[in-house]
């Protein structure tokens, strides 16, 4: 079983920085990969980047791509999502969430998950 604690979320302005960070009970070994998810009120949940654990393969949507970073430390059991230039529309409550499927990009496809981080940007 692994667990997962997000951290970072906050209220910012449009087009500043915020760093959230998922902090795991275990160590993410090379089959595992973490995902960042977000979930606005009224919408699905949607993909938003991803890394995995050996080679640290990133992937990004499109919504976050050039503005988004993820990124690991594996000594710290942790990945963080660095966002840079924030719009309002990124506003939702941020999570992690751990799986196998390299690639995966859908939440069904993930098997643990943490408790959301809200992210509320103000223009």
């Amino acid at each position: 079983q692994v667990q997962l604690v997000e951290s970072g979320g906050g209220l910012v302005l449009a087009g500043d920085s915020l760093r959230l960070s998922c902090a795991a009970s275990e160590h993410a070994s090379s089959t595992t990969y973490t995902g960042w998810f977000r979930q606005a009120p009224g919408k699905e949940r949607e993909f938003v980047a991803s890394i995995t654990g050996g080679w640290s393969r990133r992937y990004y949507s499109g919504s976050v791509k050039g503005r988004f970073s993820i990124s690991r430390d594996n000594a710290k059991n942790t990945v963080d999502l660095q966002m840079n230039s924030v719009k309002p529309e990124d506003t939702a409550v941020y999570y992690c969430a751990v799986g196998s499927r390299v690639g995966a990009q859908v939440p069904a496809e993930y098997d643990y998950w943490g408790q959301g981080t809200q992210v509320t940007v103000s223009s």
